[in-house]
């Protein structure tokens, strides 16, 4: 490992093909757990209180920062990484060979152990890529990540429920934990995936351990100038997006469009959206830089709620925009305005979360990485909760139309912020 190349010694190119397969491997484990595993339990027979506790027990990537201090105090990246890993796929082949069986304390217990292993390995992983990548080369990498990690979560969420019907559950399962083996091979392997922490990372100063390194990471961190700014700017920018997001499905049903429609509208066709969204807006903060990224990429993001206002305004359910002939149907397909509203809705969401997750991976420090990060996803993550929550409160009682623009408007006090957000990253890219 001493004599491995630096990360700077790696093409540019290479690095993304390394951040596309890591975040592939963390979408994985996500998409089974969140999407998968609540399908296959209720066709068991299992009741919904208890399919809940799949929820519960998905708070392992909340609170992953409780224990992100030992990965920056112990062992290399890929010693995290590689056994996460390899315990995923132990879970995965459990569950082979317990399908058909009655669903116990045993079967909540392994979910419970995969959601650990994969909060684990996104630790890794989101170290990893900050150790990885000069600030000017987050933008694009966020992109492809973006996608990456849509791409596995989809592939073991809604791609393994296809299989599932064609094959059973079994052999879907089995397959599922064939692929993350061949990611466990590919990590253990290629020399690109297991490269030493640049410079000073990974180097603490003498006696340093426990809560005193603790100490030193934040101490660190609160040095960025306007440090309450930032931690505001990270829990609201994504404000307006999850306060929607979170009334996205019921507006679907409650309009009358049928699952199938919502499946292959904000399903298939907005996953590929968000992920043409994500390079898009990777590309964009690349070549504008971060700071700029952040506050056209985050407009577009706010803009893009109108699309849903616009979508429940009275009489525009089923007014045909316009229509569309498709090979193998027989009528022209109408387009409604909430096809539209979806579609810009997921590639604006796209294009400001490869400006957000850049900016946020720019504040951290190499030396705690896996801490910095946690850190600040755990304030996003919180921050996208609640404002989920209050918008169910927000569309009971507004009614959707009114409830959609306000949505739009509590994205734009974030933008407040920017005259004390803009330096700093601007100082960081040495844009100054």
């Amino acid at each position: 490992m001493e004599n491995a190349p630096s990360p700077y010694q790696l093409s540019f190119r290479l690095k993304l093909l390394v951040v596309g397969v890591l975040y592939f491997a963390e979408g994985v484990p996500y998409g089974f757990v969140v999407t998968t595993l609540s399908f296959y339990l209720r066709g068991q027979g299992v009741p919904l209180e208890q399919i809940g506790i799949l929820s519960l027990l998905g708070l392992a990537w909340s609170f992953k920062i409780l224990w992100s201090p030992l990965a920056d105090r112990y062992g290399s990246r890929a010693a995290w990484l590689v056994p996460s890993q390899v315990i995923i796929v132990l879970c995965l082949a459990i569950f082979s060979l317990r399908t058909g069986q009655p669903i116990g304390w045993v079967f909540f217990v392994l979910v419970g152990l995969m959601c650990l292993a994969s909060a684990t390995q996104d630790l890794a992983v989101d170290a990893y890529t900050i150790d990885l990548l000069e600030p000017k080369e987050l933008g694009l990498a966020n992109g492809v990540r973006n996608g990456a990690y849509r791409v596995g979560a989809l592939s073991a969420g809604s791609g393994l429920l296809i299989i599932s019907d064609w094959v059973g559950w079994q052999p879907a399962f089995v397959a599922l934990g064939v692929v993350m083996t061949a990611l466990v091979v590919t990590v253990l392997v290629f020399r690109p995936f297991h490269l030493p922490r640049p410079g000073e990372a990974g180097r603490h100063p003498a006696g340093e351990k426990g809560l005193a390194m603790i100490k030193e990471a934040f101490k660190i961190l609160k040095r960025h100038p306007y440090f309450p700014a930032i931690i505001i700017f990270a829990l609201t920018f994504k404000a307006g997006d999850a306060l929607m997001a979170s009334m996205v499905s019921p507006f679907w049903k409650d309009q009358g469009f049928s699952g199938s429609e919502f499946g292959v509208v904000s399903g298939i066709l907005g996953a590929g959206a968000t992920i043409l969204g994500g390079v898009l807006g990777g590309w964009a903060t690349s070549r504008w830089g971060i700071g700029r990224g952040l506050w056209t990429m985050g407009l577009l993001q706010a803009v893009s709620n109108l699309g849903y206002w616009a979508a429940a305004l009275p009489g525009m359910t089923r007014y045909a925009v316009f229509t569309i002939s498709l090979p193998f149907l027989s009528h022209p397909v109408a387009v409604y305005p909430i096809y539209l509203a979806s579609q810009g809705e997921s590639i604006s969401s796209g294009m400001g979360s490869a400006a957000f997750m850049a900016y946020l991976m720019a504040l951290c420090d190499k030396r705690f990485s896996a801490m910095h990060y946690a850190f600040f996803a755990m304030l996003f993550s919180f921050g996208a909760r609640i404002f989920g929550y209050l918008g169910g409160w927000g569309a009971a009682y507004f009614g959707y139309a009114n409830f959609f623009f306000l949505s739009f408007l509590a994205a734009l006090p974030a933008f407040a912020l920017l005259p004390w957000i803009l330096p700093v990253i601007n100082r960081i890219e040495g844009r100054e």
